[in-house]
């Protein structure tokens, strides 16, 4: 699974052309130091009732996005730290795991014991990615406006 991940990892550096020094430096997962590794999947037909499925299909994968993001929230609150990896193929992780056909991976967590959290986001610390500004995402009964297009761009 490692070299799976490793192989993703190479790939998108290549692919920032400019950046790609950069991107390599950051730890992007932590397959190797995990006390524990969970591989989050999707499995296509587990249920026959479909509810708010049939208009919105990527409910499933919201739901689990929650549980993912649950499960984070609560090892922080016990100090434990959890990484979210998400480069990875996934046809390639699926046939290393011996998936039923129709499953497919969505995540890979990283669990375990660290010696201390980061004091911000990593992405923001390494010039990444900024935070954005709350009154930039949040409006109250409507799109602003003067707010920035959805596309982030």
């Amino acid at each position: 699974m490692h070299g799976l991940v490793e192989k993703e990892r190479c790939a998108t550096a290549r692919a920032l052309g400019e950046r790609e020094e950069d991107f390599m430096r950051l730890k992007v997962e932590g397959l190797l130091e995990a006390g524990e590794v969970i591989v989050v999947a999707l499995a296509d037909g587990r249920e026959k009732h479909v509810f708010g499925r049939r208009t919105l299909p990527e409910m499933d994968l919201t739901s689990v996005a929650c549980a993912i993001q649950n499960m984070w929230l609560a090892a922080r609150a016990e100090g434990i730290g959890m990484g979210w990896v998400s480069i990875f193929d996934p046809v390639e992780l699926a046939t290393l795991l011996d998936m039923p056909v129709g499953a497919r991976p969505v995540a890979i967590l990283c669990i375990g014991h660290v010696d201390e959290f980061y004091p911000r986001p990593m992405l923001e610390i390494h010039q990444w990615a900024e935070r954005m500004p709350l009154e930039t995402v949040l409006f109250e009964n409507g799109w602003r406006a003067d707010a920035p297009p959805a596309s982030g761009g």
